[in-house]
């Protein structure tokens, strides 16, 4: 008798084909003990656009960015990261996927006894052959990108909060990887150096075409990110009112009890709060 198998889902042909997306989860589930923490969880990111989680705390969105990196095993589903499956890769491999990650804390996590110089160029330093003069003027290019080159000398604690959190993406971007993770990067910021952070993760999308998963209740910030562009013209840069194809590249997702609520773009999310009381009350 002959024995079929299931039918292979549509996102892991996605995931496997050419020029398929830089992340892909299939049917993901994890639970501790009797708690679930996500419930069939499945998303594709595409190659430079953007993906912002959001819902209550406790719904499990930080528990995505800590499966990408491969810090947690799902009990179920599968997770592609550049094409390669990680939910059971062994943590030798893991070592070169994460290469290609950026990771931007909560609160910047800076290393204290560091200065930026050091702390920015932390994983060049420690993990690389590359020679210290490189290392060096990566430091200063990229500290120039955030607009902090002038503190290449300080100490953190010399820093404001939404100049450690500008540091903090610099360091996420020294290595130059192409999927960046944030965890909540303007949490605990006032609304005008929130906006900084925002236009940060922005130029890097737009102008360095990197992707990213932004982790968030900041709906403020959520909605910049998803509906601004940075456009760059000779030496002057802007932030500008995207327009709608581009606006639809970042896309929502809201989760509920480890499970997805809604996903689409900024204005179906709008949308969707008239009829969805969940949303509109997280909206409100």
């Amino acid at each position: 008798m002959a024995i079929h198998s299931a039918p292979r889902s549509p996102l892991l042909d996605e995931a496997l084909g050419p020029g398929g997306p830089i992340i892909v989860f299939d049917r993901v589930h994890l639970a501790f003990d009797d708690k679930v923490i996500l419930r069939d969880i499945s998303f594709t990111l595409k190659t430079g656009h953007t993906k912002v989680f959001l819902g209550a705390s406790g719904a499990g969105k930080s528990t995505i960015l800590r499966l990408i990196l491969g810090l947690l095993k799902p009990d179920a589903g599968q997770i592609f990261v550049n094409g390669e499956r990680v939910d059971n890769m062994p943590e030798d491999k893991l070592l070169s996927v994460r290469g290609d990650l950026g990771m931007v804390f909560q609160e910047g996590a800076l290393f204290d006894s560091l200065t930026v110089r050091e702390n920015v160029g932390y994983k060049l330093f420690e993990e690389s052959r590359t020679p210290i003069a490189q290392v060096d003027a990566r430091v200063k290019e990229v500290l120039g990108f955030v607009d902090l080159l002038e503190f290449i000398n300080r100490m953190p604690s010399e820093l404001s909060g939404g100049q450690r959190r500008r540091v903090a993406i610099a360091r996420a971007m020294a290595a130059k990887p192409r999927i960046l993770l944030y965890d909540e990067p303007t949490t605990g910021l006032d609304p005008i150096t929130a906006l900084t952070v925002d236009e940060e993760i922005i130029k890097l999308r737009d102008l360095e075409g990197v992707s990213s998963i932004v982790v968030t209740h900041q709906l403020r910030d959520a909605f910049f990110i998803a509906e601004h562009t940075a456009v760059r013209t000779g030496p002057e840069l802007r932030f500008e009112k995207a327009s709608p194809q581009k606006a639809d590249e970042a896309e929502f997702i809201m989760l509920k009890d480890g499970a997805i609520n809604f996903e689409g773009n900024a204005s179906e999310l709008r949308t969707e709060a008239h009829t969805n009381p969940y949303i509109d009350a997280f909206l409100s």
